[in-house]
């Protein structure tokens, strides 16, 4: 058995090899654009779901894995940013403060659809950081296409004093919840 996994996250791939889970890495192609109405969680799971439909429909026979990422400070949606400056204005923002990183991930196949998903929220607690400090980190350019603006699996980690969760799913992909859904479904890991 060979996933497909809905993404092209050289970060999710890790993570499946890590474990020996052999998967083929499809670019889904969706607009990630926030959908009025939605929290921040339940985003994160339609993105995820998104995603897999559409990979699944280029191939309906075979077992998709897809997962999606959003940062929730106070009930607010955090975007990626995407240029310097916005990057600047959201580390500020989370300086000395408690958010939540969500991590979705479905399984889904073919026609049925999703077979299972799972949202895991992990407590993130950013220590207080001076404007030297946010510059410093914005000079390894880490924060490109990350939600949050940090990349916890790298110089990231500097900036936090607690995390509260899931290591896996702070990564992308949260490992321990996707085994359990192959398991479910019937696929062999072992």
């Amino acid at each position: 058995m060979t996933l497909l996994l809905a993404s092209t996250s050289p970060f999710r791939q890790a993570l499946l090899r890590q474990v020996g889970i052999p998967f083929e890495a499809r670019s889904p192609q969706i607009d990630e654009r926030a959908l009025p109405g939605l929290s921040p969680r339940d985003l994160a799971l339609h993105l995820a779901r998104e995603k897999a439909r559409a990979v699944a429909k280029r191939a309906p026979d075979r077992w998709v894995v897809a997962a999606d990422q959003t940062a929730e400070l106070e009930g607010a949606l955090l975007r990626k940013a995407e240029t310097r400056e916005e990057a600047r204005a959201q580390l500020a923002r989370l300086s000395g403060r408690t958010h939540y990183l969500h991590s979705a991930v479905t399984l889904w196949r073919g026609a049925e659809g999703a077979l299972s998903a799972h949202v895991e929220s992990v407590r993130m607690t950013m220590r207080a950081l001076s404007a030297r400090e946010i510059a410093a980190y914005l000079d390894t350019n880490e924060w490109e296409g990350c939600v949050g603006c940090y990349r916890v699996e790298a110089r990231g980690l500097l900036l936090f004093d607690k995390i509260e969760g899931d290591h896996h799913a702070i990564i992308g992909l949260p490992m321990l919840a996707l085994c359990k859904m192959l398991r479910e479904a019937g696929l062999t890991l072992l």
